[in-house]
């Protein structure tokens, strides 16, 4: 009985309010020891496989820790992370570092951020097919891109498909990217 007194509230504060008994504190304790071990059972899986992000509570999907180790482990786990961590500057910059194709599960903001698609398309040269049109047309973006992929050529502005300081970057990637080049590169002999 001494031991349940301590947990009511002092006499004379919050009278209107009842008592708290030992089972609701245990059950508040348990819930909150549950999620904090669900939280570090998350954490210790998505180190292995950041896939396993897909399977977590809505709760550690939004967590911006746990999807931060996740797509360092697997930049593509940006998939299953809530809208608002696809937004984050950082939590993309690290999953396009990790995995350029995490790219198209970013925000359309990020698409359109200079430096998440860098990264992107340094890691994963098509990951152009997922930057904003004004990215697809940003020269430097683009020779990146090709440079690391020649195929990558195709996900280009009209304008730099055409380009041929672009078209020869792309080919010395991969010959086969003179197939999407305009006619008038393809006889160029250089």
């Amino acid at each position: 009985m001494a031991e349940e007194a301590k947990l009511t509230d002092p006499p004379g504060r919050n009278q209107d309010r009842p008592a708290l008994s030992p089972s609701f504190l245990q059950r508040v304790w348990s819930e909150s020891y549950a999620q904090k071990r669900d939280r570090d059972s998350t954490l210790a899986a998505v180190k292995q496989d950041g896939g396993v992000l897909a399977f977590a509570s809505e709760e550690l999907k939004g967590n911006r820790e746990v999807v931060l180790v996740a797509v360092a482990q697997d930049g593509e786990a940006l998939e299953y992370a809530l809208e608002e961590l696809q937004a984050d500057r950082e939590v993309v910059l690290a999953a396009a570092a990790q995995n350029g194709a995490a790219l198209q599960f970013a925000s359309e903001e990020l698409k359109g951020d200079r430096e998440v698609v860098l990264a992107a398309v340094a890691q994963y040269g098509r990951a152009l097919q997922f930057a904003s049109e004004e990215l697809k047309g940003d020269r430097e973006v683009v020779l990146a891109a090709v440079a690391q992929n020649g195929w990558a050529l195709q996900f280009a502005s009209e304008e730099l498909i055409g380009d041929r300081e672009v078209v020869l970057a792309a080919v010395k990637r991969s010959g086969e990217a003179l197939r999407g080049a305009p006619e008038q590169q393809k006889g160029d002999r250089e």
